[in-house]
């Protein structure tokens, strides 16, 4: 007869967690690769080369403020310019990065830098989501953050390679593909009214928001108007 402990599951191991979380982001991958083409679309119909574009997305990720970077260097702006816009877009990920550390001390330095590294709106989502179940830990967003980069840069490099048999990617319906992704993270992040109303409020405040700040200083007000407002109303 076995004794009790030999009856308990095992710990997952580490590659197992791992590979937990590239199932969990797979979602992210097949949304990432169409979005990716369009940048790499994009930016070999701007100037870039094929290396450039991959080398782009392999070493940003920064999906949104790489389309605002591409579009600003295109048109000319400065170096200045091209780096404040990017930094106001992407400041969101100082929000996303504070929600997460509590759950990531203790790990190791080069872990905790992919984890910044990979960083997104999906593999947050994602990631704050599994955390809620109880089962989200280091091993399982990194592999989170694997799987998006790969889709991310696989995206680019073809888009950037057959972008010239493709055409006009909007009339894929590719510009699409973002908002379908995010209204999905949405809904499965919504577990009550008060969700409801806190993601209907960033909504409100965000249109608001837009028509009198400059930029996209507009995403980031929305956020922290909502989010506070959410903590009160959790308290």
């Amino acid at each position: 007869m076995s004794s009790p402990t030999s009856q308990q599951p095992a710990c997952p191991s580490a590659r197992e967690r791992l590979w937990r979380g590239v199932r969990l982001g797979f979602p992210i991958f097949l949304g990432y690769v169409p979005v990716g083409a369009a940048f790499g679309i994009l930016a070999r119909s701007w100037g870039f080369t094929s290396a450039q574009a991959v080398t782009c997305s392999a070493t940003a990720l920064a999906g949104a403020g790489q389309f605002i970077g591409l579009s600003l260097m295109y048109g000319g702006a400065s170096v200045a310019t091209v780096l404040l816009a990017t930094t106001v877009v992407n400041l969101r990920y100082v929000l996303f990065g504070a929600t997460l550390s509590p759950y990531l001390r203790g790990n190791a330095m080069p872990t905790q830098l992919w984890l910044a590294f990979s960083l997104t709106d999906e593999t947050f989502a994602v990631n704050i989501d599994d955390n809620r179940r109880g089962l989200a830990d280091a091993a399982s967003m990194a592999g989170v953050g694997i799987v998006a980069w790969t889709g991310w840069v696989l995206g680019t490099g073809l888009g950037a390679l057959g972008g010239s048999a493709i055409g006009d990617p909007t009339r894929w319906g590719v510009d699409f593909a973002m908002p379908a992704m995010f209204t999905a993270l949405l809904v499965a992040q919504i577990e009550g009214r008060r969700h409801l109303a806190v993601a209907a409020l960033a909504a409100v405040l965000a249109v608001g928001f837009m028509l009198v700040l400059p930029g996209k200083w507009y995403i980031i007000a929305a956020s922290i108007v909502a989010a506070f407002v959410g903590a009160v109303a959790e308290r």
